[in-house]
C-alpha cells in the first residue's frame, strides 16, 4: 500500500513540478498508453456524476485520477485518488479511496480515505434506474480531488498552506441519488447530492448531470484499437446548490467538461476531461485524467485460497 501511496504523489509531483503543462500532458499521455496491458474497461465516461451501472459480481476495478487544479489565484496543485471499487453483489458495489495531493511551492500530503457504497434496488432495466448512494469520507482540509461540488465550495479555498489545512479534520457523510436512463446508446445520468460533516454544521447540497454516448452502437467484425465503437465522448456539469439554510445558486461554484474514455482491446479505460469553471467563485480549470483496470473474479480467485 506504500508503493501506491508513493506513485500517486510522485505522479502528482511530476505535473506540478517545475515543467510547464503542456510538456507534461503529452507525457501523461504516453504514460497511460504504457500502463494499458490488460483488463476490462470501465463502464461509466464520467469523473463526476454517476450512472446507474454497478461493478460486476466479484469483480475488483483499480483506478488513478489525477485532477490538475489551475486556480484564478494561487498555486496549481494536483489532487489525487487511487480508487478500489469490488461488485460485492448484483444490487451492491463498495469502492475505497486514498486520497493525496502535491501544491507547487508548498508541499505533497496525504488527505485522508473515503467508503463508499451504492444500492440499487430495482432489478433490471428501466426508463429511470436509481441508485442510492452513501459515503463516509475521513479526510482533511488539505484535499484536492474536488469528487464532488456542494454548498458553498469555492475555488478560493485553496489559499491555506498544506501543514496548516491539514491539521483540521473532516469527517463527513455524503449521500447521493443516482437515476440513470440509456435510450438508443445515449446514457443520461443525474445527481442530488447532501453532505453534512458529523462534527457539525448544516447540511450541504449540490448536484451533477451527464450525458454521453459511444461514437458507434455497431461493433467491427474485427477487434482494434481506433475503433470509433471504443471511443465514449459526453458532456458533465457539476456544481453547488447552497445548504439547508440557504438553497441557491447564489454564490456557489459550477463546472462544465467535456468527457472522452477510450476503451483499449486489452481492456484498459483511458479517460481524460478538461473543465472549465462558470463563475466568479469556481477554479479557472480542472482537468482530470483517469487509467482503471479491471480484475475480472477476483473475489471468486480470493475466496479458493481459503478452501
Amino acid at each position: 500500500m506504500e508503493n501506491s501511496f508513493s506513485y500517486s504523489f510522485s505522479f502528482a509531483r511530476f505535473f506540478a513540478g517545475k515543467w510547464q503543462f503542456a510538456p507534461r500532458a503529452a507525457a501523461l499521455g504516453f504514460l497511460l498508453a504504457i500502463l494499458a496491458t490488460a483488463a476490462r474497461a470501465q463502464e461509466r465516461p464520467y469523473f463526476i456524476t454517476y450512472d446507474s451501472q454497478m461493478e460486476e459480481p466479484g469483480n475488483l476495478e483499480i483506478a488513478l485520477n489525477p485532477v490538475v487544479g489551475l486556480p484564478k489565484k494561487g498555486n496549481t496543485f494536483v489532487g489525487s485518488w487511487m480508487e478500489f471499487e469490488y461488485g460485492a453483489t448484483a444490487w451492491w458495489t463498495t469502492e475505497f479511496y486514498l486520497d493525496g495531493q502535491t501544491t507547487t511551492n508548498d508541499s505533497t500530503v496525504f488527505t485522508g480515505y473515503r467508503w463508499e457504497n451504492r444500492f440499487r434496488p430495482l432489478r433490471g432495466e428501466h426508463r429511470i434506474n436509481p441508485v442510492l448512494y452513501v459515503e463516509f469520507e475521513n479526510i482533511n482540509e488539505a484535499d484536492r480531488t474536488i469528487l464532488e461540488v456542494v454548498g458553498f465550495d469555492s475555488g478560493r479555498d485553496n489559499t491555506t498552506p498544506n501543514a496548516e489545512a491539514r491539521r483540521v479534520k473532516k469527517r463527513e457523510l455524503e449521500s447521493k441519488l443516482i437515476l440513470g436512463s440509456n435510450y438508443r446508446g445515449w446514457n443520461i445520468s443525474e445527481n442530488f447530492i447532501a453532505e453534512k460533516n458529523l462534527t457539525g454544521g448544516t447540511w450541504e447540497f449540490g448536484y451533477a448531470v451527464g450525458v454521453a454516448r459511444p461514437l458507434a452502437l455497431a461493433a467491427s467484425a474485427k477487434e482494434c484499437t481506433f475503433c470509433r465503437e471504443n471511443f465514449r465522448a459526453g458532456l458533465e456539469m457539476y456544481g453547488g446548490l447552497g445548504d439547508w439554510h440557504h438553497f441557491t445558486l447564489s454564490k456557489t461554484s459550477h463546472y462544465l467538461a467535456p468527457v472522452l474514455a477510450w476503451e483499449l482491446p486489452s481492456g484498459v479505460t483511458l479517460h481524460v476531461s478538461p473543465g472549465f469553471g462558470l463563475t466568479a467563485n469556481s477554479y479557472r480549470s480542472l482537468i482530470r485524467f483517469g487509467v482503471s483496470y479491471e480484475f475480472s473474479g477476483f473475489g471468486r480467485k480470493v475466496r479458493r485460497l481459503f478452501r
